[in-house]
């Protein structure tokens, strides 16, 4: 999977890229029933979205639940604008 390829490629330490990855399935969880049904379609936002946990996480980074709760509202705010 292209996202967990990215995640896992990204410049943070193993602890950091646990909570990363937790924040973003949650965050996934919670925005997956307003994306559409279509693969392509899915695999863009997996990606969109995963991009919006990457630039939000810092190398401090160690609850993915703050994590999580920006990424969805950053995410649903560019889904808000895009359409």
């Amino acid at each position: 999977m292209k996202v967990r390829r990215l995640i896992s490629g990204a410049a943070f330490g193993p602890d950091v890229l646990r909570v990363i990855g937790k924040a973003f399935d949650d965050a996934w969880s919670e925005v997956e029933p307003s994306v559409t049904n279509r693969p392509d379609g899915i695999e863009a936002a997996r990606l969109r979205l995963a991009n919006i946990v990457l630039s939000l996480a810092k190398d401090d980074t160690n609850d993915a639940e703050p994590l999580k709760i920006e990424a969805v509202r950053v995410f649903r705010l560019k889904q808000r604008i895009a359409n």
